[in-house]
């Protein structure tokens, strides 16, 4: 279930918690995903990942990516692959920000860019803050062109008492969070031991771990990032 705002599950919960039963109150601006459309905007690792798990709730998955995925992948997942982010937000109900922050990218959700989505467009940002244009997300809650923004990357961060997306309409925010749980940092000792000490070694590190080797970008940095 998909809904604009957070505060609606912790509202059914404390419902539950105290003895209510208001289910209408409890699911109000809320949606199924399966059947709607999602695209992804970066389809590197983690991108591919979002791809992946979202597959088994029979949503139509679309993509954006400099690197256009192999065909097998492609057909695998049933993705549908666009050329440009505009015409990936024109047509999906919940837009997936994976993007590598440049210069070149940020800000680049602003008005402009906004005022392409399909009306009423779910935005989840878990990339970086800078993506987006502070205001004109705020801006664009206000008037419904999006139904809701959700993530955890904030700019600057901390984010400020008096920062917006605080308080604009129908958000889920949290701090940043991803990747904090202890789940998370087991396995990030863990990729850390094992880099240390294939280098050390003189064994090869693992590709999914590297991204500049010799001066080159190289594994999961090849596709991700650019020098400049």
């Amino acid at each position: 279930m998909l809904s604009a705002n957070s505060d609606l599950f912790n509202k059914a919960h404390l419902m539950a918690k105290n003895g209510g039963w208001s289910i209408a109150d409890c699911v109000a601006r809320s949606y199924d995903i399966e059947g709607m459309h999602f695209g992804t905007l970066g389809a590197g690792r983690i991108g591919q990942a979002v791809l992946r798990r979202l597959k088994s709730f029979d949503m139509t998955l679309h993509y954006y990516d400099p690197h256009r995925l192999p065909d097998e992948l492609e057909k695998q997942l049933g993705l549908t692959y666009h050329e440009t982010p505009a015409s990936l937000v024109k047509v999906c109900d919940v837009v997936n920000l994976q993007t590598p922050l440049y210069p070149s990218t940020q800000g680049f959700v602003n008005d402009a860019f906004l005022a392409k989505f399909k009306r009423g467009a779910y935005l989840v940002n878990t990339a970086r803050g800078a993506l987006c244009d502070r205001d004109a997300i705020a801006r664009a809650l206000t008037s419904g062109q999006l139904a809701g923004y959700g993530g955890d990357v904030w700019f600057p961060q901390p984010a400020p008492v008096d920062h917006p997306w605080r308080s604009m309409p129908n958000h889920g925010m949290t701090p940043h969070i991803s990747g904090t749980s202890l789940s998370a940092q087991a396995r990030y000792a863990a990729g850390t031991l094992e880099t240390l000490q294939n280098f050390f070694d003189g064994k090869p590190i693992r590709k999914a771990y590297l991204i500049v080797d010799g001066g080159r970008l190289v594994g999961a940095g090849a596709n991700a990032y650019k020098l400049t």
